[in-house]
C-alpha cells in the first residue's frame, strides 16, 4: 500500500482547495466584483493557515509552490470567459489576504497576475487588468521594493504588447494604474539621464528628395552677395545685385508645393525625436526653414475638421451608447507617411495640431538653453547629463556688417545688408517668434482658444517637472508630525497664553469729542461724504483706465509699468461688475484684453463702424444714414456730458 505524500506544499495545496470550495458557497457571483470576504472563510477550528514550518523562508517557498500548483490547475482547465474562472479571482484574494498577514510573500499575488497576463490574449488582458484596478488599493496598501518592481515590470511588459494606435484607451488605463500605484515623487518613472527616444524613427519616401533642390535660390543669391560684399563701405553701384536679392527674398516668402514640402515636413520628425541634433548649425537652419514652411502651408490649405463627427452622430442618434469613446477614431499618435496621403493629412486640423504641439515642446526645450536660462541656480546645480554645452544665441551679428554706426552707412549699403541679414536672425529671437506664431494659429478654428489653453497649461506644468528632475528629484513631501510633538506644542502655546497678563489702559479713557471736530476731513462730516456709501459708476472706471493708458506711455521702469497694468486690470474688473447690473446684454461687445470702451458705445455706432467701408464705397448715399450718423454723434456728446456732470457732482 502506497503511503500518501504529506509534504508541506501538498498539505497547503489541499488547504487552498478546501478554501476555494467554501468560497464558491460564500460568493455566489461569478464576476470580479465584489471582492471575496476572506475573513468569512475561517471556521471555529482556527485561522486560515497555521505556520507549520519554523523557518520563514521555507514556509514561504512551500506556500508559493502550493499556490502555483492550484493556480496552474485551474488556469489549464478553465477559460477566462467561463463563469467558473471566478476561482482564480478568489484564489488571488486569498493570497492577497495571506500576504498582508505575512503568511506568504507579499508579491506572490502580483507574480501570479503577471503570469496570467502572459497567458491571455489582449481581450483577456483587459479582464485581468480590471481585476487589478478593482484591487489596487489593497495591493498598494503595504508597499515594498520587491512589489513595486513587479508592478513596474508587469505594466511595462503589457504596454509593449499593446498598440498605441489601436489600444490607446487600454494603454491609458495601464498608465493611470502606474501613476496611482507609485508615489508622486517616486524616481522609478523619471528619466534621470535625460535620454531621448531616438528609436522612434520616422521613415518616408526618400526618392522624392531627388526632385527637390537641396538649396533654394535665396541661399545661393545670399552666398554670392556675401562674397561680393566683404567690405560693405566699398560696394559697387550695381542695381542688378540689389534687384536679385529683393527678388529672392520675395520668392522665399512663398509657400512650397506638396512635392517640395513632403521631405522637408517629415524630416522634422528627426529633430522631434532627437533634439540634440539641432546643436549643429546646419541642422538648426534646416529645422528653421522646415518649420516655417510647414506653418505657412498649414495656414494656406483648407481645413477639414473631423473632431465633431462623433458629436454630430450622437446628436443625430440619441440612442447611441454612452460608453462609446468619441475620440477613439480620431486619436492616432503615429501617422502614415505615404505620399498619397500627405495632401489629405495637411488639411486635417487634428493632424496640424499634433505636429504644432510637437514643435512647441521642442521650442520650449531650446529656450531652456539660452544664456539667461543657464545662469539660473537650478540649472547650475543640475546633473551633468542635463547640462548641455550648446547655448541658444541671443544675438547674431553678421561678419559682413560694418563697424560704423548704421546712420553713417551709404544708402545702398544699408539696403543690401538689411536684405542679407534677414536670414540671420538670432536663434532666441526666432524661437520666440515662431512660438508666438504657432500659439496664435492654434487659437484659430473651432475651440481653438480652449485647445491652446489646455496645451499651454500642460507645457507650463511640464516645466516644473523638468526643473524638479534637474534638481535631482528632491522630495517635496513632508513627514507627518509625531503626536507627541503636536501635543507638546499645543500645551506650550496654552501656557504662554495663560501667562500673558491683561494690561490696563493707562491714563484717562478717551472720549468721543473727536467726532465733533469741525474739520471736514477728520470729523464726523468725513463719514457723510457721498463717495463713502454711494456706488461709483462703471464710466468712472473707464475714465481711470484712460488716464492709466496715458501714464503707460511715459513709464520709465518695469515695476511702474507692472503697477499701472495691475491697476488697469482691477478697474476693468470693477467696471464690468458694476455694468453687469444694467448692461449685461452688452457684454458680448467686450473683447478680451481690451478696455471698457465698447461697453458704453451705442449699438448704432458699432454697426456704423463695421459698415463704414461699404457705406463709403456706395455712390447713392441718402440722408437717412447721415441722420443716423448725426444721432450717434449726439449720443456720444450726451454720454460724455453725463459722465462729466456725474464726476462734477461727486467732487
Amino acid at each position: 500500500m502506497a503511503v500518501p505524500d504529506v509534504s508541506p506544499a501538498n498539505s497547503m495545496a489541499m488547504r487552498l482547495n478546501s478554501l476555494l470550495n467554501r468560497a464558491n458557497i460564500i460568493k455566489q457571483s461569478s464576476s470580479i466584483d465584489p471582492p471575496l470576504q476572506v475573513s468569512k472563510l475561517a471556521t471555529d477550528d482556527g485561522p486560515l493557515f497555521v505556520r507549520t514550518l519554523d523557518d520563514k523562508d521555507m514556509h514561504s517557498t512551500a506556500f508559493e509552490t502550493a499556490s502555483r500548483n492550484v493556480f496552474y490547475r485551474i488556469l489549464a482547465q478553465t477559460p477566462i470567459t467561463h463563469p467558473s474562472f471566478v476561482s482564480i479571482w478568489n484564489l488571488l484574494d486569498i493570497l492577497q489576504y495571506c500576504g498582508d498577514r505575512d503568511l506568504c510573500s507579499p508579491q506572490l499575488v502580483l507574480l501570479l497576475v503577471e503570469e496570467l497576463l502572459d497567458s491571455q490574449s489582449i481581450d483577456g488582458c483587459r479582464i485581468v487588468f480590471s481585476f487589478l484596478e478593482s484591487r489596487r488599493e489593497a495591493i498598494i496598501a503595504n508597499t515594498s521594493k520587491n512589489k513595486d518592481l513587479v508592478i513596474l515590470r508587469m505594466c511595462n511588459e503589457l504596454l509593449r504588447r499593446l498598440s498605441r494606435a489601436e489600444d490607446s484607451v487600454f494603454c491609458g488605463r495601464v498608465y493611470i494604474f502606474l501613476f496611482q500605484s507609485f508615489p508622486l515623487g517616486d524616481k522609478s518613472s523619471v528619466n534621470l539621464r535625460g535620454n531621448f527616444h531616438v528609436e522612434n524613427v520616422t521613415t518616408f519616401e526618400d526618392y522624392l528628395k531627388l526632385s527637390v533642390p537641396e538649396e533654394n535660390d535665396m541661399k545661393i543669391d545670399t552666398d554670392r552677395a556675401t562674397e561680393d560684399v566683404e567690405d560693405p563701405l566699398n560696394i559697387e553701384d550695381s542695381d542688378a545685385k540689389l534687384m536679385g536679392s529683393e527678388k529672392s527674398a520675395k520668392e522665399k516668402s512663398k509657400t512650397l508645393d506638396i512635392d517640395a514640402l513632403y521631405p522637408v515636413f517629415w524630416s522634422l520628425q528627426h529633430s522631434f525625436s532627437n533634439p540634440p541634433r539641432l546643436f549643429e548649425q546646419e541642422n538648426f537652419k534646416h529645422f528653421q526653414k522646415g518649420l516655417e514652411a510647414t506653418l505657412a502651408k498649414f495656414k494656406e490649405v483648407p481645413k477639414v475638421i473631423q473632431s465633431g463627427d462623433s458629436e454630430r452622430k450622437k446628436a443625430a442618434n440619441p440612442e447611441l451608447d454612452d460608453n462609446h469613446d468619441e475620440f477613439a477614431n480620431t486619436f492616432n499618435p503615429k501617422y502614415l507617411t505615404s505620399r498619397d496621403l500627405f495632401k489629405l493629412e495637411l488639411s486635417d486640423l487634428a493632424f496640424q495640431r499634433h505636429i504644432l504641439v510637437q514643435a512647441l515642446i521642442l521650442i520650449d526645450f531650446l529656450l531652456t538653453l539660452t544664456e539667461r536660462s543657464k545662469k539660473k541656480p537650478y540649472y547650475l546645480n543640475a546633473q551633468k547629463a542635463m547640462q548641455y554645452a550648446f547655448t541658444l544665441r541671443e544675438e547674431d551679428v553678421s561678419p559682413c556688417l560694418p563697424s560704423l554706426p548704421r546712420r553713417l552707412w551709404p544708402p545702398r549699403c544699408a539696403t543690401v545688408i538689411t536684405i542679407l541679414s534677414a536670414d540671420r536672425k538670432a536663434q532666441t529671437e526666432w524661437a520666440l517668434g515662431i512660438k508666438n506664431s504657432i500659439a496664435n494659429y492654434l487659437q484659430e478654428g473651432p475651440d481653438g482658444k480652449f485647445y491652446y489653453r489646455m496645451v499651454d497649461t500642460v507645457l507650463s506644468r511640464d516645466k516644473n517637472w523638468v526643473r524638479w528632475k534637474m534638481e535631482n528629484c528632491q522630495p517635496f513631501t513632508r513627514d507627518r508630525i509625531p503626536t507627541k510633538h503636536f501635543l507638546d506644542a499645543k500645551s506650550g502655546a496654552q501656557i504662554e497664553l495663560s501667562r500673558k497678563a491683561v494690561t490696563k489702559p493707562s491714563g484717562k479713557t478717551l472720549g468721543l469729542g473727536y467726532l465733533s471736530n469741525t474739520d471736514a476731513e477728520k470729523g464726523l462730516e468725513a463719514l457723510k461724504r457721498a463717495d463713502r456709501f454711494t456706488l461709483p459708476s462703471a464710466e468712472l472706471y473707464q475714465q481711470k483706465n484712460q488716464t492709466i493708458e496715458l501714464d503707460l506711455e511715459m513709464v520709465t521702469s518695469e515695476e511702474e509699468r507692472r503697477q499701472l497694468e495691475g491697476g488697469k486690470t482691477s478697474n476693468t474688473w470693477r467696471g464690468l461688475r458694476l455694468a453687469s447690473k444694467d448692461r449685461l446684454s452688452s457684454f458680448d461687445r467686450v473683447e478680451y484684453g481690451k478696455g471698457l470702451e465698447r461697453l458704453f458705445q451705442p449699438v448704432s455706432s458699432i454697426e456704423a463702424a463695421s459698415e463704414d467701408n461699404a457705406a463709403t464705397a456706395s455712390e447713392g448715399r441718402d440722408s437717412v444714414p447721415q441722420e443716423q450718423h448725426q444721432s450717434v454723434e449726439e449720443q456720444r456728446a450726451d454720454q460724455q456730458s453725463q459722465v462729466t456732470a456725474d464726476t462734477t457732482a461727486e467732487e
